[in-house]
């Protein structure tokens, strides 16, 4: 009886928890949907809470390095205290709001290379250890980030790579501690005036600030810089705007500007001496709700998230 006490409390034989979405695709702003299942153990349990949350990969600078880390950025309980008997099984339904701003990780049916998403479940037994389960998300674009990614697409630029990056874009207010970039190689007709840009959506119930930041290539007399553009746009534009057009414009006078637009809250972005904020153009947009937890799941899930690989272009 003390040698099962024991293995209890180190997990063996103790209750075990599975995890099934309805459907492992959504959308900012939107919801998923599923089960919670837990078989009982050998023994009767007292779980304590069960939640659910939302965890993906963070670029972090540390002083003059930086590395990745797992970050859960959303968190929701689905159960309270409950007793589970031995071998009993219960399913728990549930439905999860995605936050707004949570990033995209999946265009054209192809998952973005670099970018990674799961839902984390922990049931927390008393007197034992916490047993886990994750599940990988595909979160999709809403259509006002189809209709720009496809304008970049057909102006000619080619994915290159999306992360996260951990801190604060001055002067647009988000909900999340990190902010999401993805990375094209410039077009031909742009190539003459700069080298890449990276495309950011911070969105909110109400639209998006798309914010551009262009490697801008130096000329006989000048260093090459980075310049940076922010916008304000509606979902309701999705469908009644020529995107081809606007993304265009905003790229022609991103690149006739001159200067830098500084970061704070956790450094500057991707490993450069400066980084993004501040109002350019447009107006900031409303703070979408939602429980926020910044901390680093520093445990197992680290190894569950390998490169998925796959982009689009």
């Amino acid at each position: 009886m003390v040698f099962k006490k024991m293995l209890s409390a180190l997990g063996v034989g103790g209750p075990s928890v599975d995890t099934v979405l309805t459907n492992p695709n959504t959308r900012p702003g939107l919801s998923l949907d599923g089960h919670v299942h837990l078989l009982g153990g050998d023994a009767p349990a007292s779980i304590e809470q069960i939640t659910l949350g939302l965890v993906t990969r963070v670029e972090i600078e540390g002083g003059d390095s930086e590395y990745a880390g797992i970050m859960e950025f959303h968190r929701m309980a689905v159960s309270g205290p409950l007793e589970l008997a031995p071998k009993q099984q219960l399913a728990i339904p549930f439905q999860l709001p995605v936050p707004w701003e949570t990033p995209v990780t999946d265009v054209y049916g192809q998952r973005l290379h670099g970018m990674t998403m799961g839902l984390r479940t922990e049931l927390a037994v008393a007197r034992a250890v916490d047993k886990s389960d994750l599940d990988h998300v595909a979160v999709h674009p809403l259509p006002i980030h189809e209709r720009i990614l496809d304008a970049f697409q057909a102006l000619g630029f080619r994915f290159k790579h999306a992360d996260l990056e951990r801190g604060h874009i001055r002067g647009v207010q988000q909900t999340l501690p990190f902010y999401q970039e993805i990375e094209f190689f410039a077009a031909p007709q742009y190539a003459r005036m700069i080298n890449e840009v990276e495309l950011t959506f911070v969105t909110s119930q109400r639209g998006v600030d798309v914010i551009l930041e262009c490697d801008k290539r130096g000329g006989f007399l000048t260093a090459g810089h980075d310049v940076f553009g922010r916008y304000a746009v509606s979902h309701a534009d999705a469908d009644r705007t020529d995107w081809v057009r606007v993304v265009d414009g905003w790229l022609r006078e991103t690149t006739s500007r001159y200067g830098s637009l500084r970061a704070h809250g956790f450094g500057a972005p991707h490993g450069r001496g400066h980084g993004m904020g501040g109002v350019v153009a447009g107006t900031a947009l409303g703070v979408a709700g939602g429980l926020v937890a910044g901390d680093l799941i520093g445990d197992a899930f680290e190894g569950d998230f390998g490169d998925f690989g796959g982009d689009f272009e």
